[in-house]
């Protein structure tokens, strides 16, 4: 099986057996690590994985054509991430992946209309499915976990907490909330800090949620939601937070967007920015995750962000801070 050579070839760490649609087996095993099995059913997925391994096989366990036999799915996903650096290193894949890093300045340009297109691809979904997996919060960005086994309730409370310590909040003060979500960091900057807060998104549903959860909790005196880019807005702000909404923004308008901020921030004020970031140096996005999960987005590495801000918010003399959690995926 030529899937099995390709699989050989790149697996390092952990043990994947391939089980063909003739019931054929393979075992790919590199150094001790997670184990799985898993079975292809069609004849022709081997030919596709061999040609775009990194799309292809989430559309096959998507449609069945590939499922796990023995082990997890978490497990499978494991041995991936494990070892797709050794994937790149073979001459064809890195051919692909070099293609992709070069391209992403197209796949991520994201202006206003076609950022919209994108949050509402991944956000104006049906509230059953957030329900499934989000705290009741619905901060849907990694928490902030202080003591083994807590829960995820607690962990995000810890979180907000921990953002707003970080904000230096005074009351009166003036809040900008980059990407609010459902507005559950919004909500609490205002009833904790005695602030007013202003959150934007492009989604609709989160929208029609986030304005609901402010006129329940009796706080539409202090804090607005609205439907907007960062790119409209105007004045001035104390304090600006983002959390998770900047790896919808795109290499391409990192410039546009710190520049912003350093405009819309007060001369003595501080920005917050929360992201996923890639540990491995800059990249490009995987095409499954592109196509089905964040169409425009991308996880920055560190040197990708830090040039930006030192072009567009240090050419100036007014002192104004900057600080950055950037988050192992």
């Amino acid at each position: 099986m030529l899937l099995a050579r390709l699989f050989k070839a790149f697996i390092h760490t952990g043990s994947i057996t391939l089980i063909g649609p003739k019931g054929d087996c393979h075992v790919c095993a590199g150094e001790p690590g997670p184990q799985v099995a898993i079975r292809l059913h069609d004849p022709a997925l081997q030919r596709k994985i061999l040609l775009n391994p990194t799309m292809t096989v989430g559309e096959a366990y998507m449609d069945g054509t590939l499922t796990i036999e023995e082990g997890t799915l978490y497990d499978f996903l494991d041995i991936c991430t494990l070892n797709i650096e050794h994937l790149f290193d073979l001459p064809y894949y890195g051919l692909i992946d070099s293609v992709a890093r070069l391209s992403r300045g197209f796949t991520q340009l994201n202006p206003m209309s076609r950022s919209k297109q994108n949050v509402a691809h991944h956000y104006d979904l049906s509230d059953t499915l957030y329900d499934l997996f989000l705290d009741t919060d619905r901060k849907y960005s990694c928490a902030y976990f202080t003591y083994p086994d807590q829960p995820l309730e607690d962990a995000q409370t810890a979180k907000k907490r921990h953002i707003a310590a970080k904000l230096l909040l005074k009351p009166g003060q003036r809040v900008l909330d980059i990407g609010c979500g459902w507005g559950g960091l919004a909500l609490y900057l205002a009833s904790m800090a005695d602030v007013h807060v202003t959150g934007i998104t492009l989604s609709e549903e989160q929208l029609k949620i986030a304005r609901e959860r402010a006129a329940k909790a009796g706080l539409t005196d202090r804090v607005n939601f609205e439907l907007r880019d960062y790119r409209e807005l105007d004045g001035h702000f104390d304090r600006i937070v983002s959390v998770g909404m900047f790896e919808h923004v795109g290499v391409p308008q990192y410039p546009i967007f710190f520049a912003k901020i350093h405009d819309l921030l007060a001369p003595d004020g501080v920005a917050l920015l929360h992201s996923i970031g890639r540990s491995d140096g800059p990249g490009s996005t995987n095409p499954w995750l592109k196509k089905y999960i964040f169409p425009g987005g991308y996880s920055p590495a560190l040197s990708e962000v830090l040039q930006v801000v030192e072009k567009k918010t240090c050419s100036s003399p007014i002192s104004k801070s900057c600080g950055f959690i950037m988050l192992k995926p």
